[in-house]
């Protein structure tokens, strides 16, 4: 039988319901050459993944891309099984037994670490732990943390680092009006911080962060944004990547620009260093983050052209109960499929999974998202990523060895013996509304379930209540 056919539709399962993952579904059951069926499988009962847990909440208009997810979500050939971890609950070898193809759409859910002394002294994090929490995340939900203390720092001037950034600075009576954890919203109310440092090892023409982004900081309620002139100064290197680049010439407008402002007095100040890295973390006699040890850089290009911050042996100490970094994030390795420790990706070519010993590829199975190509771009740049992978998915169909066992209900039987509650995206839908509903009462756009416990305990009420006429 015909691989793809109606009779015989290819079976693909989706590990991970985050962008990459409804980018790479949606591009399958669009394309109408070959008849495709999809189940997605996802850790938590809510599907969307960064969407949900990584946008900042003051960044509504960004989450409404979960439209386009939810008609993906709508078809009839696709199924969401939620709350089912892959690795533990279902493993490589199902899959490998019931799907003819497997799409590994997970992500980059570790960070990497600054290395330097006093790293791991309390209060010391990254801004991903710091952002799920915010953001309500299961996982991160009961951090504990102290923001009974005036300043704090931000390591990184990427986009993730200038949202924690923001979120510290915002009032609170903006928060209120976002979809931010109850949890969160609590602790930032009691939040005695007053200074934000957001340090970059190297200069303004090497920052990460988007125009928009940067531009959003001078507009704050509550925080005045503080730029030191001197370290706006440009290397000529600098000058040329400047002239080369929009993005980065405009940054630098707008840093010139806040550099130039006086401040008006609010409460809180949000200062933006450059040409500096933290070397040390000092604790204080509970073993807390009580100061930052700073020092100041120049930069130096290597024989590739790449510019290197170079330390002065200048240093600077800066208080902090707060260190958040945020330089750079990795893949985690997954039960049974290859990993690449240093790159933090699983190893592939354009979206073909490949064997790291042998380089040879492994039939049926693919990679979208930050798990191919390493943490890069915003979120609608998974969308072409993942429409190449499928591209190729495609191509390769005739070459797929068929699963053995494809019938759908094989997964559901082995979930049931197993014991699992797997969440629908029907089932999903309903905890939706009620998170919807409850937002309603408050002004919000939505109030987080923070607890997986919470959603299945509020799921099963639902089912019990009658159906109204």
């Amino acid at each position: 039988m015909l691989l793809g056919s109606e009779k015989r539709p290819l079976r693909v399962a989706i590990i991970g319901a985050g962008p990459s993952g409804f980018y790479a579904a949606g591009g399958l059951l669009q394309q109408s050459e070959y008849s495709v069926t999809v189940d997605m499988f996802d850790r938590l009962p809510a599907p969307y993944g960064l969407v949900r847990y990584g946008v900042a909440p003051d960044h509504q208009k960004i989450k409404s891309v979960t439209r386009i997810f939810d008609r993906t979500a709508s078809s009839p050939r696709f199924r969401f099984f939620g709350n089912i971890d892959f690795g533990t609950d279902i493993t490589h070898a199902d899959l490998k037994q019931h799907y003819d193809h497997i799409i590994y759409a997970v992500g980059a859910q570790s960070d990497r670490k600054l290395g330097i002394p006093g790293e791991d002294l309390r209060n010391s994090l990254s801004a991903t732990e710091f952002v799920a929490w915010y953001n309500g995340h299961p996982f991160f939900s009961d951090l504990d943390f102290d923001l009974d203390c005036e300043t704090a720092i931000v390591v990184g001037v990427g986009n993730v680092a200038m949202d924690v950034a923001r979120i510290l600075a915002r009032s609170i009576a903006e928060l209120k009006v976002t979809d931010i954890a109850d949890h969160a919203l609590e602790r930032l109310e009691r939040s005695r911080v007053r200074d934000i440092y957001v340090l970059s090892r190297r200069g303004p023409a090497q920052a990460k962060f988007t125009n928009p982004e940067i531009r959003e900081l001078g507009e704050l309620e509550d925080a005045d944004v503080i730029v030191r002139a001197d370290e706006l100064e440009l290397d000529p290197a600098s000058e040329k990547e400047i002239a080369e680049d929009p993005r980065a010439a405009r940054n630098l407008d707008i840093l010139r620009e806040f550099a130039a402002r006086q401040p008006s007095g609010k409460p809180k100040r949000l200062h933006l260093r450059f040409l500096v890295s933290p070397v040390e973390l000092i604790a204080d006699d509970d073993g807390i983050v009580a100061s930052v040890r700073i020092e100041r850089n120049k930069l130096e290009p290597n024989d590739s052209g790449y510019l290197n911050a170079i330390g002065l042996g200048e240093f600077e100490t800066l208080p902090s109960c707060l260190a958040l970094r945020s330089v750079g994030y990795k893949g985690i390795a997954l039960e049974d499929v290859p990993y690449d420790e240093r790159r933090g990706t699983i190893p592939n070519r354009e979206g073909r999974v490949i064997d790291p010993a042998s380089g040879k590829r492994l039939p049926g199975e693919y990679v979208v998202g930050w798990a191919k190509r390493g943490p890069s771009g915003v979120i609608g740049t998974n969308k072409p990523d993942a429409l190449e992978t499928v591209r190729l998915m495609l191509e390769d169909i005739a070459a797929t060895p068929p699963a053995p066992q494809p019938d759908p209900a094989s997964i559901d039987a082995i979930l049931e013996q197993r014991e699992l509650q797997s969440i629908s995206i029907d089932a999903w839908r309903i905890l939706d509304r009620i998170e919807v509903a409850e937002g309603e009462k408050q002004g919000r756009p939505r109030v987080k379930f923070t607890h997986v416990h919470e959603m299945l305990e509020a799921l099963e009420q639902a089912l019990k209540m009658p159906v109204a006429d």
